[in-house]
């Protein structure tokens, strides 16, 4: 089992606080007087439980100071946000689809025939006193949580910080946003109006068209043909009891390995792969996450109060006869509905099956695979690199270029896709053709993210050479001088040693090369490089610019300057 990277102290004696594996004496800690005067309680608990070091322990955590690690904190504190809303609102819904006639306040629906779940969400929202605050805030700390999830996981991505070993982390981590879609898919859905039931329509034939068993799902789901009669119920105990219990439970052991392995830090002076430089937990970052969390309870709540989100008294209860002109699903649902709507009518017919190509493929496997592929990512880089080593420092995008060129090549994927899920809004908003549209974003979901990987492949690639620039010759003071030959130069000033260091403290790995099963001496290698992974090891890792060697700044910074070209008449 990978062990946690050694504490030590930073070089750099200016650095800020960091965490070590040596815990503090108690009179080394200070504490307020609301703590000091709670002794005897602390030492009742202490004697039973054994908090005393463990508290001490958690008190001089040291926490990386960057904003991009407070992306996963939101993602936290809107599920809080989503725990406690959603506690109110299971007091007034009915997750049941028995027919009612609604007699509630809202007057352009009485009298009119409609499941439980519906008329106890209009009454929730009409009727109850903060419910549709309370209800809007629910749905946007949805949408927040599963953004939040998507851009910390996608941070994680570009910054490397789910390699070795903190590989479970990532695993966990996809785990986390996968609970989250279908978590907010199934919250989606449960106000049985004719937009969410258009969305578990959307839900059946994707179920429908798994080959040979895809009837059997549909009617093990909907207890018998969509739409059924227990489907509400069934994904309100799947809402409010297994994801959020699962959430939790792999929230608790995400925080967990973030605690044993301690927290990845972005390179910087007195950082290494074996300290983290920091600010304490208590009072700093207690004091910021608790900041964090009243911002996005406020932030949600006004949001709540003043934007209103999902209106189902206007779309009226569920009709497995009609759909909802330009229904469109919530965000994180729009990019796989944009693959179904854009994919072409390709079925086969095999005896007495019909294999709904134009649903499966873009619907079960590309959804499927994506989450399947992000789950197996760091063991794919690492074929690619046959970076084995254990990292605790993070890279900055453009240090790793293909990395970051896929990163974007997929997000460019994802959103044209999205921009296939409002083909209709889009024809109907800009008077456009939607066949015009469909054709268009085909072709454009293979080129897009093609032309994105390059672009952004050089734009880190001229990032790492200007960076190597610097390090050779320094920073261009603008001064220029022309000699007698008629050629200009411009005098260079050496950048700092903290810029120096943050530029060289995580040198990447080198292209694998292929060689024998056997060494020099005829001993059998673990694992023998094969020509095709050297290939692929050097596509991934062939155009990086290596750091200078050390002659090489010698030879930079001996020099006076930069020489330009002669100047022509």
């Amino acid at each position: 089992m990978a062990t946690p990277a050694r504490m030590a102290e930073p070089t750099d004696p200016s650095s800020a606080a960091t965490s070590t594996r040596t815990a503090l004496r108690s009179d080394q800690v200070d504490l307020p007087p609301a703590l000091t005067n709670r002794a005897k309680e602390a030492k009742w608990l202490d004697e039973r439980l054994g908090i005393g070091g463990v508290g001490k322990a958690f008190l001089r955590y040291a926490f990386p100071n960057h904003w991009s690690f407070l992306i996963g904190e939101i993602a936290l504190w809107s599920f809080v946000v989503l725990l406690i809303t959603g506690v109110f609102l299971t007091l007034w819904f009915k997750p049941s689809m028995a027919e009612v006639e609604y007699n509630g306040s809202y007057q352009l629906m009485k009298g009119m025939m409609m499941s439980q779940a519906f008329a106890s969400t209009v009454d929730i929202s009409m009727d109850v006193r903060g419910g549709l605050l309370l209800r809007q805030m629910h749905h946007w700390a949805a949408l927040l949580f599963v953004s939040a999830a998507f851009v910390h996981a996608a941070r994680v991505f570009f910054t490397g910080a789910f390699r070795k070993p903190r590989e479970v982390q990532w695993l966990l981590g996809v785990g986390l946003l996968f609970l989250a879609t279908m978590g907010g898919f199934s919250g989606y859905s449960l106000p049985d109006d004719l937009l969410s039931g258009t969305g578990l329509r959307f839900a059946d034939g994707l179920m429908r068209s798994i080959p040979l068993v895809g009837t059997w799902v549909e009617f093990f789901v909907f207890n018998g043909e969509f739409p059924g009669d227990l489907i509400i119920s069934r994904l309100y105990m799947v809402h409010i009891l297994l994801i959020p219990a699962l959430i939790l439970a792999l929230v608790a052991a995400h925080v967990g390995l973030v605690a044993y392995y301690h927290h990845t830090q972005y390179p910087g002076p007195g950082r290494t792969e074996h300290n983290v430089v920091g600010e304490p937990a208590f009072p700093v970052y207690i004091a910021k996450a608790g900041g964090l969390f009243f911002l996005t309870w406020g932030v949600l709540a006004l949001f709540g109060a003043l934007v209103t989100i999902n209106p189902v008294w206007t779309y009226g209860p569920y009709n497995p006869a009609q759909v909802t002109a330009g229904s469109q699903p919530d965000w994180y649902m729009g990019w796989v509905e944009g693959a179904v709507r854009i994919m072409p009518g390709w079925e086969s017919h095999w005896g007495p099956t019909t294999w709904s190509w134009n649903i499966f493929i873009p619907g079960v496997i590309l959804l499927g695979g994506f989450f399947t592929v992000m789950a197996l990512w760091p063991w794919i880089e690492q074929w690619f690199t046959g970076d084995t080593r254990s990292h605790h420092l993070l890279e900055f995008p453009w240090q790793n270029a293909t990395r970051t060129g896929i990163g974007v090549a997929i997000i460019t994927f994802m959103l044209l896709l999205q921009f296939g899920g409002a083909n209709d809004l889009i024809a109907t908003h800009f008077a456009l053709s939607l066949n015009a549209i469909t054709w268009f974003l085909r072709f454009a979901v293979f080129l897009g993210p093609i032309i994105a990987f390059w672009v952004t492949k050089r734009i880190c690639l001229g990032i790492q050479r200007r960076r190597e620039e610097r390090l050779v010759h320094g920073s261009p003071s603008g001064h220029m001088h022309r000699n007698a030959d008629g050629a200009y130069h411009e005098d260079d000033v050496p950048i700092g040693r903290d810029e120096a260091f943050t530029l060289t403290s995580t040198p990447g790995p080198d292209p694998l090369e292929a060689g024998p099963g056997t060494d020099a001496r005829g001993v059998h290698r673990n694992e023998p490089v094969s020509t095709r992974r050297a290939r692929a090891s050097r596509w991934w890792l062939g155009d990086n610019i290596a750091a200078p060697t050390r002659e090489e700044l010698e030879a930079g910074h001996s020099g006076d300057g930069h020489e330009l070209e002669p100047s022509k008449k």
